[in-house]
């Protein structure tokens, strides 16, 4: 299986100031993983972005892969 290759941007995610990822992982509960692969990294694939940019709603607790992490809910 050949590696993924990830489209890397020059800035971080326009979102990212006010996304609730910056604060999990700030806060210790996401791992820096999700900041660098999405937020840092390559947030076109961002299903937390897309979403924000169509205004369409979404959970703080849903991870920019689109999975729910019912574990940050409560944070």
């Amino acid at each position: 299986m050949a590696p993924r290759t990830v489209n890397i941007h020059m800035q971080e995610c326009k979102w990212f100031p006010v996304c609730p990822m910056k604060r999990f992982y700030e806060a210790g509960k996401l791992n820096k993983i999700w900041i660098e692969q999405y937020c840092k990294g390559d947030w076109n694939t961002c299903i937390r972005y897309h979403m924000e940019e169509k205004g369409e709603p979404h959970p703080d607790w849903m991870l920019p892969d689109g999975t729910i992490d019912e574990d940050l809910r409560q944070f």
